[in-house]
């Protein structure tokens, strides 16, 4: 980067690339290609036994991927970062690099409705063991923290619950006993940075805000560069004993010359490796677009979602609104401790007539689209408990936050007033 800025605004301008080497293209290029032609058979050999970083085959590594990933870590103050297929992809890979069959981790019970079924479901097919906290008390991860927990888990900004986590004080628990806190960050880029609380893994669904405009699937994993996996030996049997998987290497000897980024490294040449999400080179492009706005879009998103929020909670059919803009006490203290520059873009209401009214909310309409995705440019809205969260029993859902008459708007950057129009005409129609 030219300048050693700290301001997102130029960082995902200017962060990993300056220009194409062989042209000098200022776009970053599509490099869509599968391998790559080694200097001499020592080239090879050196890129292979990772005693030198480089291109080697697509699935694990490509150029235009290869940018995101410097910009996303530097925006979020990592150490490096590994773009993946999806967000889904995104949280599998974050918890199954360092957890293996007969271990457990503890994850905030606030989640997205999808990586729920990930942890409590797929996870368990595979010997992990989850074991889902109320994160309103930190020490409830200390609690649930024995010899054989891997990780904590959480979302900053948790869909569709929208209590901030308590980042700083669950990363301390953390660190006291040995284990890193994973962050998802998907729906609070930019306004939040975990690893400046304490978090030592960050993800996201680059789906959502960073891409920004519904055009693209993919995820990204930071590794924050900040976590001692070799303190902590014992717990991390996956970073400090030989892999057989890749000749015998002990991940944090082996890439020290590289960095402190044993734990990206590993994710990489082992599970991106051997599963294969990686991303498309044009969906990293994609992704690399809409970065560049990213910053001006938060900050839109929030100014808008705040006056939402505002609004929906004098009107007589709301029941009640969920957005830490509206939160008091100790709710309120955590949003204002993690987040800068705004409260986030997601906005919840329980509408007065339950789910009835919800369906009669949703139907009505006209600019707001009815869609299975957050963060787009563009204002969203759907009933979670009939979609994003309908594979989750009555009680899992109502512990996510998500209860019959809840619905959940994604507020888009278009004007306030037509936002406020179209949410005005839809409540009349309820």
């Amino acid at each position: 980067m030219p300048t050693k800025s700290k301001n997102p605004e130029t960082i995902v301008l200017h962060a990993g690339y300056r220009c194409d080497p062989a042209t000098t293209a200022v776009a970053v290029p599509i490099y869509q290609t599968t391998s790559y032609q080694f200097h001499s058979p020592e080239h090879a050999a050196n890129l292979f036994a990772l005693r030198e970083l480089g291109n080697i085959y697509t699935r694990i590594m490509n150029p235009t991927q290869a940018v995101l990933e410097e910009r996303v870590a530097a925006l979020e103050g990592g150490a490096a970062a590994l773009a993946l297929s999806s967000g889904q992809a995104a949280s599998l890979f974050a918890v199954q690099n360092i957890c293996h069959a007969g271990d457990n981790f503890v994850s905030s019970t606030d989640l997205y409705g999808g990586t729920w079924n990930l942890f409590q479901n797929t996870l368990k097919t595979m010997g992990i063991e989850v074991r889902f906290v109320d994160p309103s008390d930190p020490e409830n991860f200390r609690r649930a923290t024995d010899s054989r927990t891997r990780c904590y888990y959480a979302e900053t900004l948790p869909n569709p619950k929208l209590n901030v986590f308590p980042i700083a004080e669950v990363a301390a628990i953390g660190r006291e006993l040995g284990v890193p806190l994973i962050m998802d960050n998907t729906a609070a880029p930019v306004i939040c940075k975990p690893l400046q609380h304490g978090a030592a893994i960050v993800m996201h669904s680059t789906t959502k805000y960073i891409g920004g405009h519904g055009t693209s699937i993919g995820g990204i994993i930071v590794d924050g560069g900040n976590f001692d996996w070799e303190k902590h030996a014992d717990r991390f049997p996956m970073l400090n004993q030989p892999d057989p998987s890749y000749h015998g290497a002990v991940w944090t000897q082996a890439v020290k010359p590289l960095g402190p980024i044993a734990y990206i490294i590993k994710a990489r040449v082992t599970l991106l490796r051997d599963v294969g999400a990686a991303m498309s080179p044009f969906n990293a492009f994609m992704f690399i677009q809409g970065l560049e706005t990213l910053p001006l879009r938060m900050r839109a998103h929030c100014e808008n979602a705040t006056k939402v929020a505002a609004w929906l909670a004098r009107h007589p059919k709301v029941e009640r609104v969920i957005h830490p803009s509206l939160q008091t006490g100790e709710l309120r203290r955590r949003a204002d401790a993690c987040l800068r520059g705004g409260y986030g873009a997601l906005v919840g209401m329980e509408l007065k007539g339950g789910r009835e009214a919800g369906r009669k909310f949703i139907a009505a309409l006209q600019m707001f689209y009815h869609v299975a995705n957050i963060g787009d440019a563009r204002s969203l809205a759907i009933h979670p408990a009939t979609t994003t969260h309908s594979q989750l029993s009555p009680e899992e859902q109502l512990a996510t936050g998500v209860s019959e008459g809840y619905v959940r708007l994604s507020i888009g950057i278009e004007h306030i007033d037509d936002i406020l129009a179209d949410l005005a005409q839809a409540l009349d129609a309820a």
